[in-house]
């Protein structure tokens, strides 16, 4: 009876947690409430909380839970992704990420094959999801600079808006906050993560994708002729719209070799780092924080030696703080995610479910396929799996001990399913963007972005499942 209730309880709560999710309210506040309630239910079933110290009185315990979540978390991954917030937007403040895009979009104006174009630009796009890991900015950025010069090289409307739409996947880089957050969930140096793991299934994965999105666009074009042109297109755009196009295709950027590397710089580092590690048996453990800090304040060296303005320099930096207080709500989304677990744990379910696999025969196998279906309904329905991903990390070691699989054969799945499925979504707000802008339906866009993601999401899954 007892095992019946907490079955119950735990399903109600997942429920609840995912209603929220396809509704599209705040999942920070959802996951700690849950958490918190989950807890006091749990102080009611007599169990006792997992504290650094007790509050001296039960019905308070759930919050001194809370406040251990976020100490814990603040001096963990959190500080990490405050310190990549902060160093990403002093390198939007001070131009370095729009020279990166324009240095490595601007050759490709002198390719003249518009299929070979294809493939081309959703590599460079993943590439730019390096320097700006937001899929919805990166879109506006690519639809303001790229997309013209796609247009003009008579790409279709419906090939340019699916190469852009699918550009921010699953790049392997130790700057994202998802990799930070696993990362350190797994106990690994993130480098270790993204080089070791995630990178050899990720990088066959999108060469992949690469190659099929070429197929397909060009069937789906050979299919479906574009009757439009780009000169009648930017004829239907109103003059305010026309106005913003020609001033994108026709502005400067400064650029040179030194602030084209600024946003890179930090993946530079560690790439030194590891690499060094391999070849010259050394053990370096050089941080993401050591090697951010480091490249923020090379970049403000920088800034002093091109505009010798100590004053306006100095002032500006704080670009970099502001940008660490933009972040935060990923870090409380971390720690609601760990409230939450936390109150699924102490009822008792996590111990159910780690039994239930230990029971199971196959479940290495079964586990990850059934967390990839389970994303990707989430994903299609919400648009959004980064929120999904953040609430399932800390169940991660705990689910993957229990199915006797190491716990990266379920990290890589689920996050990677995440990342690709979203441009899969018709209501993801990266297609919404790119939708908005070419004035196509959304509908019609994830017919031309739903075989190169779902044929990228199966091969890596069996890639996962050969490797791990």
């Amino acid at each position: 009876m007892n095992a019946l209730l907490i079955s119950i309880i735990g399903i109600i709560a997942v429920s609840i947690l995912v209603y929220m999710l396809l509704k599209k309210n705040d999942i920070k506040m959802t996951l700690m409430s849950l958490g918190l309630i989950l807890m006091y239910v749990a102080v009611l079933m007599g169990q006792k909380l997992q504290l650094t110290v007790s509050t001296g009185a039960k019905w308070l315990d759930p919050f001194q839970a809370l406040v251990d979540q976020f100490s814990t978390t603040l001096v963990g991954p959190g500080f990490v992704i405050l310190i990549l917030g902060g160093y990403s937007a002093y390198m939007n403040h001070i131009g370095a990420n729009q020279v990166t895009v324009h240095a490595l979009t601007k050759p490709i104006a002198k390719i003249k094959s518009v299929y070979i174009l294809i493939p081309i630009v959703f590599l460079i796009g993943n590439l730019l999801s390096l320097v700006i890991p937001s899929a919805s900015n990166l879109a506006i950025i690519l639809l303001a600079t790229l997309y013209p010069v796609l247009r003009s090289a008579n790409m279709s409307r419906l090939s340019a808006a699916a190469v852009i739409a699918t550009s921010a996947t699953i790049i392997p880089t130790p700057l994202g906050s998802d990799n930070v957050a696993i990362a350190t969930q797994l106990h690994l140096p993130v480098t270790d993560y993204v080089f070791r793991y995630h990178a050899m299934v990720s990088i066959p994965t999108l060469l992949v994708i690469a190659v099929v999105h070429y197929f397909w666009q060009k069937y789906q074009d050979k299919k479906h002729l574009e009757n439009l042109s780009y000169e009648d297109e930017l004829t239907m755009a109103d003059a305010t719209e026309k106005a913003a196009v020609t001033e994108t295709i026709h502005r400067s950027v400064f650029g040179n070799f030194v602030y084209g590397l600024l946003p890179l710089l930090p993946i530079v580092l560690l790439l030194i780092v590891f690499f060094v590690n391999i070849v010259a048996h050394k053990n370096l453990n050089i941080s993401v924080q050591v090697v951010s800090l480091i490249s923020f304040v090379i970049a403000v060296l920088v800034e002093l030696i091109s505009k010798r303005k100590l004053q306006i320099v100095l002032k500006e930096t704080s670009a970099f703080f502001n940008g660490m207080g933009n972040v935060m709500g990923i870090v409380v989304l971390l720690v609601s995610a760990s409230v939450f677990v936390q109150g699924l744990t102490s009822i008792g379910i996590i111990d159910m479910i780690q039994n239930m696999m230990k029971n199971m025969s196959s479940s290495g196998v079964i586990l990850p396929i059934i967390m990839v279906i389970f994303t990707a309904i989430i994903v299609l329905l919400s648009g959004s799996g980064m929120a999904l991903l953040f609430a399932m990390i800390p169940l991660i070691v705990p689910l993957a001990k229990a199915a006797g699989i190491q716990p990266e054969a379920l990290s890589v799945p689920m996050q990677l399913s995440g990342n690709l499925l979203r441009a899969v979504s018709p209501v993801a707000a990266v297609v919404l963007i790119v939708a908005g802008t070419t004035k196509l339906s959304p509908v019609s866009i994830v017919k031309r972005t739903s075989v190169p993601m779902i044929f990228g999401t199966i091969m890596m899954l069996v890639l996962s499942l050969m490797m791990f």
